[in-house]
């Protein structure tokens, strides 16, 4: 028997690489969109897809899920850049930050933070879970049934007491001049 690897890869963020400019909140200079993300090799038996982004650094005592999507078919492959919060092709839940969709790092100032982001092959074609219902039933529903899961981490550190500001080569946040051109 061949076993095959399942993969989870982004160009816009690759696994082991700081977190994309474009995926960061807007108050870190970023766009807040999704990254695109492509899988493969999912195993036999997949009728369905959960994605998730989880901080497991965020100081909660239980880290912070900025996405919960679930629902996707299992002919998919891939998603785009930037999935709507209203993309009627995936359920997604309320994250951490209470709004329906992804939202993108916003860790406070100090050290770095990974985001964890995951497809989840599931046996289901449907959770049956409602959006508006806690993460945590998704969650415990892909969990506690997936067949496999292909992750990677990225990472974003924020440096200074400013959280805002323009993004240095290294992912950090450097403060904005106030008589700077911010763009």
């Amino acid at each position: 028997m061949t076993e095959t690897t399942f993969l989870l890869t982004s160009n816009a963020t690759p696994s082991g690489s700081v977190v994309a400019p474009q995926q960061l909140v807007a108050s870190l200079g970023g766009e807040n969109l999704s990254p695109e993300l492509r899988w493969s090799d999912a195993p036999e038996g997949t009728r369905s897809f959960a994605i998730t982004c989880y901080d497991p650094d965020a100081p909660t005592g239980s880290g912070f899920w900025h996405w919960v999507a679930w629902d996707l078919p299992a002919s998919e492959s891939s998603l785009p850049l930037g999935v709507s919060r209203e993309d009627s092709s995936l359920k997604q839940a309320r994250n951490d930050f209470g709004n329906h969709g992804y939202d993108g790092p916003e860790p406070p100032p100090g050290a770095p933070h990974r985001y964890q982001f995951s497809v989840h092959a599931l046996p289901v074609e449907t959770l049956d879970i409602a959006p508006q219902d806690p993460h945590v039933g998704a969650r415990f529903a892909i969990f506690s049934q997936q067949l496999g899961s292909a992750s990677f981490t990225a990472r974003y550190q924020v440096t200074s007491g400013n959280t805002r500001g323009k993004l240095s080569a290294t992912g950090r946040a450097r403060p904005v001049s106030p008589h700077r051109d911010r763009s």
